[in-house]
């Protein structure tokens, strides 16, 4: 039986053991790599999720444009479902993120415009701002917002969740996640946590994101933020999509240990997986002393490699951040 269309490959992605890397973690090691999506990442399910939603709302309508501020993965989730259903696509992103996540977006016909890194989200150069911006200027456009979207977190209570607790068979013990809009942490553990609140949920940050300092103090301090190499989870500002209850415990990455991890994946596991997905395992590997033998641990691999593979895949620029010798 053949499919309708690309966006109907999106889900059911697998749950894989990891047997090398997690040599000397107690316990099943587990990961949900969700790059097997069409879009190469679990942002498909999310973008697809706001564009039905947005459309049931009335707020995106026929012919219309999706405008969003991505550092890359959404963004082509949205493009795939512009595709299909005959949308345009105008995404704002920042100069930190990989030529390839940008090269990618085009391929699929959207106009990318990057945006500076270095700047408050509240400054007009932001890549949030432009975004916002374009929406108010642009006829029949919609900003999607993910940051703020609740779509966001309600396609992962209503299939990421699910799916980990089918293939897990009820025993997870703990879900570990990356953490940057909150959607995929906070959906997924709320639906797990409905089945077992004694189910631990671990968000890994990198060091210079907010996140995990408001989740220990409930204060925003920008004193704690600072730049960070690690592309796609931390943030500089608290999304509405979180809802921090359904977390137990953020661990912070930093940027080399989370980069060399995910060579490691690639060389000892046999997954191509983004710089999440490395920062995901390093965050867990520093957690290990909390772990039984009898514990079930699922970790999200967020992405694809290929979408890496000028920065953390590629020596020249390991050797220029001082991840690996000269």
């Amino acid at each position: 039986m053949w499919l309708n269309n690309v966006l109907e490959t999106i889900g059911n992605t697998p749950i894989i053991q990891l047997n090398k890397v997690s040599v000397d973690i107690p316990g099943t090691i587990l990961a949900k790599v969700d790059y097997f999506n069409p879009g190469n990442s679990i942002k498909d399910r999310m973008a697809l999720k706001m564009v039905e939603v947005a459309e049931a709302e009335g707020k995106l309508k026929p012919g219309g444009t999706i405008i969003e501020c991505t550092s890359g993965n959404t963004g082509m989730g949205l493009a795939l479902a512009a595709v299909v259903k005959g949308y345009k696509c105008i995404f704002t992103t920042t100069d930190k993120q990989s030529k390839e996540k940008m090269d990618i977006l085009r391929a699929v016909g959207a106009e990318v415009i990057v945006c500076p890194t270095n700047v408050e989200p509240e400054d007009p150069a932001s890549y949030y701002s432009v975004a916002r911006k374009l929406a108010g200027e642009i006829p029949n456009s919609f900003f999607f917002n993910q940051y703020d979207n609740l779509a966001n977190r309600q396609a992962h209570y209503e299939t990421t969740g699910p799916e980990i607790w089918r293939q897990t068979e009820g025993k997870i013990t703990h879900f570990v996640c990356t953490a940057g809009t909150g959607g995929t942490i906070t959906g997924t553990a709320k639906y797990l946590k409905e089945q077992n609140p004694n189910i631990q949920v671990w968000a890994i940050d990198p060091i210079g994101s907010l996140l995990t300092h408001y989740f220990q103090t409930g204060e925003v301090d920008m004193a704690y933020v600072h730049p960070y190499i690690a592309e796609g989870f931390g943030e500089d500002f608290v999304p509405a999509n979180y809802d921090m209850s359904v977390i137990d415990h953020f661990e912070q990455v930093a940027d080399k240990e989370g980069a060399l991890m995910t060579r490691r994946l690639a060389k000892e596991e046999g997954l191509f997986c983004g710089y999440s997905a490395g920062s995901c395992f390093q965050g867990l590997l520093q957690l290990k002393d909390r772990l039984k033998p009898t514990d079930v641990v699922v970790c999200i691999f967020h992405d694809h490699g290929s979408r890496y593979v000028g920065k953390v895949y590629n020596d020249d620029w390991m050797k220029s951040k001082g991840f690996i010798d000269q």
